[in-house]
């Protein structure tokens, strides 16, 4: 199979995704339409030039001049709809999708109602057989005060699909210990719990986050590079890393666990994990934010050296990971394995 058959049949395999902010997937077309909203004048293409930065703090800073101009309810549809398209156009059919629910808090919005913005654009998107579960994120450097706030919010709206409590943000703004009750409350109302670790921090905030708040997938993780033991162990348990190539890249947290020299995707450890056995998803994290995609992270792994199959197997394991009922799950596992198979790739 040459690369160009290849990059059809990935296209063609149905696919999920399971680490995607939506704030982090607003085009710079629609910035421009959010913020003439509020009276502000920005082009498209100084949206892009601050889309483009050299370390965490860079990116940090994007986000929330990019998230100022998400104020109201119809402002979230939009852009969930948006996202939803892009989505559908690549042939994701499942995703679940990280809504910064600390952000809406600390801005004094109306969470329910921006919640009933956002299932809104689900329901649009279902009718062309999308479906999507939520993530309610809190930002670590908020405090543990709001990440409890953040987690309350999470378990109200569980009945109208949040199915995880997730912290993100600056990892090292907080110690996991602060965040327990948070978790706690998340994981009593029988929400997951997932955790944004070793993205620029080291493999010791990672095994804070699976011992002290119970995390069942880990954010990036490629700090656990530096921890043989710690990998092994993860791999011996099946616990699950989700990989965002190009945003590892693009905000600094590759050249920050490798070093300068070590700040080029042919150097990412995605494909070092995956031979070691470690469980891996891929993702886009903040697609927009990034300037890229699905279909471009399984290319970007593709040139990492992975095979037809190993990438296959790649795009199963996001349906084999989600957080869905087994008899769900399966029969997504069903309708990948059938398709991989008639594309010749399984």
């Amino acid at each position: 199979m040459n690369a160009t058959e290849l990059a059809a049949a990935i296209a063609a395999l149905p696919k999920a995704e399971l680490h995607l902010h939506l704030e982090g997937s607003i085009a710079p077309e629609t910035v421009v339409r959010l913020a003439a909203n509020y009276g502000v004048e920005v082009s498209a293409e100084e949206v892009a030039a601050r889309y483009r930065y050299t370390d965490f703090a860079g990116f940090i800073e994007a986000y929330k001049w990019v998230t100022s101009f998400l104020r109201r309810p119809a402002d979230y549809r939009l852009i969930a709809e948006e996202l939803f398209d892009r989505l559908i156009a690549q042939n994701v059919v499942y995703a679940e999708v990280t809504l910064s629910g600390g952000v809406m808090l600390r801005r004094g919005q109306d969470v329910e109602a921006n919640f009933a913005a956002l299932i809104g654009a689900a329901e649009r998107a279902a009718v062309k057989g999308f479906r999507v579960q939520w993530i309610f994120d809190a930002a670590r450097q908020f405090g543990a005060l709001e990440a409890v706030e953040t987690a309350l919010w999470a378990t109200r709206l569980a009945p109208a699909g949040v199915v995880a409590f997730s912290v993100g943000g600056d990892e090292l703004a907080l110690s996991a210990r602060d965040l327990q009750p948070a978790y706690e409350l998340a994981r009593s109302a029988g929400l997951h719990a997932l955790a944004h670790a070793g993205e620029i921090g080291g493999p010791e905030i990672v095994r804070e986050a699976i011992d002290m708040l119970g995390a069942e997938r880990i954010g990036h993780g490629i700090g656990v590079l530096h921890d043989p033991i710690l990998m092994d162990d993860l791999a011996e348990r099946g616990l699950p890393l989700e990989i965002c190539p190009t945003s590892n890249l693009r905000t600094g947290a590759l050249g920050r666990q490798l070093g300068a020299d070590g700040a080029r995707l042919d150097r990412h450890p995605l494909k070092s994990f995956f031979d070691r056995g470690l469980r891996v998803v891929l993702a886009t994290d903040d697609p927009a934010m990034f300037e890229t995609d699905l279909l471009g992270e399984y290319r970007v792994a593709a040139a990492m050296g992975f095979s037809p199959a190993e990438l296959a197997r790649l795009a199963e394991a996001s349906f084999a990971l989600a957080l869905l009922p087994q008899a769900e799950r399966q029969a997504y596992l069903d309708l990948f394995r059938g398709q991989a198979e008639t594309l010749g790739l399984l």
